[in-house]
């Protein structure tokens, strides 16, 4: 396998176990160099960024690695230069005079930490997503001006970060001398205590507030944060008197960030806050087939509709694309539903030892409160379509999302065959692909049994 598709794959699963602005702040841009004789070069982007991955997920790579290659891997860490050659960090300086150039616009968004691929071209709009993403465009054509702040809140994987970030290019291509600082809450609070410590807080001071764009990704990272939420408090209030703009995502409004200062909260609730929705089932298929065509892949749109249908973090989607096109290739087979199922089925065994273990009763009693009726109806002998498409559900759920036996979930149900459950259960499955109403049940069941879709 090429060490640029092993590493996406590393690098899938790794986004998986960590949270958001640790895989932002450490794995972006990292690269698998080469894996020669069980020893891997890994690439990182600054010696920060090595030393961090090297003393916290060492182990993490390693397992990871060890598992894709069926080896015994040593890891060996290195620093990418810009031109995109690597060297090991503490090997000889490199050239003394580099070659000369024009900068194109990506390497000032490089110096701004955005990634390229987060652009209005590439944001799919839905109705879920349509007014954060004028606002932004909005925001985009008048920094400082339109609305300032701008605070977009949603959960993970509805597209804050990709319209924060893509209100930097816009402004970046027509204003290129404009000092942009895009980071994450958490690297604000480590970047302040730094500067504490080793006594630099001007240098810290004349860096964020001379800002003229501020872009913070996940700011109720700075809640509860004494030092941190001052500081913030007089470099928003700098910021924002010079005629910058201030763009801040979190995963809540202000109302509801604990332990954040009133005068905070204050200031962000002084602009526009939109609230993103999660992505319905079209704007998923949008995303990922925009996925597809950014790693230029052709993506049957029947397979798109099935990864999308069963599962609703993007995140989770682009890991699941991924491996599915790994898969493919490695067993030189066609990217087709088929396929896609066979993936979603290992996919599901191996999520499931990692939730908790709900009874049946559990699962009558959430169904029976979705669709409002008795117990009693789901076990009992009526096929009215009102009590028996809620029986269905409940054998797809106790079936496939908690993996009971067929004869089991017969029982349960009053007694019921094994091919009246596979019915029902294939039923389902079925209808989710293009039932969205059916989609929103399951998805309140599931977080109601585990707490997450």
């Amino acid at each position: 396998m090429e060490n640029e598709k092993l590493w996406q794959i590393i690098l899938a699963e790794i986004e998986l176990q960590v949270s958001k602005p640790v895989f932002q702040t450490f794995f972006t841009g990292t690269s698998l160099i080469s894996v020669e004789k069980d020893v891997a070069t890994i690439g990182c982007l600054n010696p920060l960024t090595q030393r961090m991955i090297e003393t916290r997920y060492y182990a993490l790579i390693k397992n990871l690695l060890d598992k894709h290659t069926l080896g015994n891997n040593s890891l060996v860490f290195a620093i990418k230069k810009a031109d995109g050659l690597l060297s090991l960090a503490q090997k000889e300086p490199g050239p003394l005079f580099a070659k000369t150039g024009s900068f194109p616009e990506i390497d000032l968004a490089k110096q701004a930490h955005l990634r390229p691929d987060f652009t209005f071209e590439a944001f799919a709009v839905s109705p879920c997503n349509q007014m954060a993403y004028a606002a932004a465009v909005a925001v985009s054509r008048s920094p400082g001006t339109a609305y300032n702040p701008l605070f977009l809140h949603g959960g993970v994987g509805v597209g804050k970060t990709h319209l924060m970030q893509a209100i930097g290019h816009t402004v970046l291509e027509k204003q290129k001398n404009l000092k942009i600082i895009y980071c994450m809450g958490e690297e604000f609070t480590n970047e302040i205590i730094d500067a504490i410590q080793t006594k630099t807080t001007k240098k810290f001071k004349e860096k964020y507030r001379s800002a003229q764009m501020l872009l913070i990704d996940d700011i109720q990272f700075i809640a509860g944060k004494t030092a941190v939420q001052e500081e913030f408090f007089h470099t928003f209030n700098t910021v924002q008197r010079e005629g910058g703009q201030i763009v801040l995502t979190s995963d809540r409004p202000p109302a509801e960030i604990a332990k954040l200062e009133e005068r905070l909260r204050s200031r962000f609730e002084g602009g526009l806050i939109i609230d993103i929705a999660p992505p319905d089932f079209e704007l998923r298929c949008a995303i990922l087939l925009i996925k597809a065509k950014q790693k230029e892949i052709n993506l049957p749109m029947d397979v798109a509709q099935t990864l999308a249908a069963n599962i609703s973090s993007i995140r989770k989607l682009e890991g699941a694309l991924i491996r599915l096109v790994t898969e493919a290739q490695f067993k030189k087979v066609p990217l087709t539903p088929e396929l896609a199922k066979s993936l979603l089925s290992k996919t599901n065994n191996n999520e499931t030892p990692t939730r908790r273990k709900v009874t049946s009763n559990e699962v009558l009693e959430t169904i029976a409160d979705r669709f409002n009726l008795k117990i009693s109806y789901l076990k009992g002998p009526k096929r009215d379509r009102s009590l028996s498409f809620p029986r269905q559900v409940c054998m797809y759920i106790l079936r496939i999302e908690c993996g009971y036996p067929l004869e089991e979930v017969g029982e349960v149900l009053g007694g019921r065959d094994h091919t009246t459950i596979m019915h029902g259960v294939e039923k389902i499955s079925t209808l989710l692909s293009t039932d969205e109403k059916l989609r929103e049940d399951i998805a309140w069941i599931k977080t109601k049994l585990w707490g997450t879709s």
